[in-house]
C-alpha cells in the first residue's frame, strides 16, 4: 500500500524502505519472514513523521523492500557497479543470505507483476506530488529518508558514518543544498560524510534534476543515530522514543534548511 500524506510546502520525504509487509502469496516461498525483513530502514517512517508540521509532504509504502525494490532501477541495473548490492526483487538479504527456498525466486514474469503492483503506483505517487508542489514552487527538494545497520561488512568496510548524504556525486541537486546540511552535522558534531558508499539510489538518481527545479538528495542514517542495535540474535531492535529524538534534534534543522533552500530558489 502507498501511504501520502499531502503537504504544501516544497519539500517531499520518500520513504520506500521502512515497510514490512509480505502478501499471503510470496510468504512461503520466504526461507523466513524475519530474514525477509531483516533489512528494513526500521521505523524511518515513525523517525521523521515531525516533517508534516514543517510543511513536508510524505510518501512512503507500506510493502517490504524484499517484495520489490522501490528504489532500485526497474530495468534491474546496477546502481554501484562493481560492489555488492541487492536488485529490484532481492535473492539475498544485505549479509548475502538467500531469501528464497530454492526454485522459487521470482523470474521475469513474477518480477512484472510485483512492478506493476507496487513498483509503478509508488512512483506514480511520487511523480503526481513531485508535479503537484512545482506548480505551487519554482524549487521543491526531494529527500529520500533511509537507514542501515552501522555495520555491514558485505556492503562497506568497518563503521558506517551517522549521516550519509547522497546527491548522485553532486548531480541530483545544487551543492549548496547538501553543504548546508553537511554544515548542520558538523555543528552537531555528527560524524558525516558526501557521497561516500552511499551516493543516491535509483529515485535520487532519476528525480534529480537541479535546473529544472527538483533537487533530490539522499539521507542514509546509520540506526544507531536513532536506535540502539542489538545483535541478529535479537532483532529487530525496539523504536527507542528518547534516542529517537535526539537524532530528531539533527534531522529538523537538516529538512527546514532543505525548506528554506528551495523557497530562496
Amino acid at each position: 500500500m502507498i501511504v501520502t500524506v499531502r503537504n504544501d510546502g516544497p519539500l517531499i520525504v520518500s520513504i520506500p524502505h521502512a515497510g514490512l509487509e509480505i502478501p499471503e502469496d510470496i510468504a512461503p516461498a520466504l526461507i523466513s519472514p524475519a530474514r525477509a525483513r531483516h533489512d528494513a530502514d526500521l521505523y524511518v517512517d515513525q523517525l521523521y513523521a515531525f516533517a508534516f508540521k514543517l510543511g513536508a509532504t510524505l510518501i512512503r509504502t507500506t510493502t517490504s523492500r524484499t517484495v520489490i525494490d522501490v528504489n532500485r532501477d526497474p530495468s534491474g541495473q546496477t546502481l554501484y557497479p562493481g560492489q555488492f548490492t541487492t536488485g529490484l526483487c532481492p535473492r539475498v538479504t544485505f549479509d548475502g543470505d538467500p531469501l528464497y527456498h530454492p526454485g522459487q525466486e521470482p523470474d521475469e514474469t513474477e518480477i512484472a507483476r510485483r512492478r506493476a503492483a507496487w513498483f509503478d503506483p509508488y512512483h506514480a505517487a511520487l511523480t503526481a506530488e513531485i508535479d503537484r508542489l512545482r506548480d505551487l514552487h519554482p524549487a521543491i527538494v526531494l529527500y529520500e529518508a533511509h537507514s542501515i545497520r552501522s555495520v555491514v561488512p558485505k556492503l562497506f568496510d568497518g563503521r558506517l558514518p551517522e549521516f550519509n548524504i547522497g546527491t548522485n556525486s553532486g548531480q541530483s541537486c545544487a551543492p549548496e543544498l547538501a553543504h548546508s546540511i553537511a554544515a548542520i552535522c558538523a555543528e552537531q558534531q555528527r560524524s558525516h560524510v558526501i557521497d561516500g558508499r552511499f551516493k543516491g539510489g535509483w529515485t535520487t538518481r532519476n528525480y534529480g534534476e537541479p535546473d529544472k527545479g527538483v533537487h533530490a538528495i539522499q539521507m542514509e542514517l546509520a540506526m544507531r543515530t536513532y536506535l540502539t542495535e542489538v545483535p541478529a540474535a535479537d532483532w529487530p531492535p525496539r523504536y527507542d522514543d528518547l534516542h529517537a529524538a535526539q537524532a530528531q534534534a539533527t534531522l529538523r534543522p537538516i529538512l527546514s534548511a532543505a525548506i528554506d533552500f528551495a523557497r530562496t530558489q
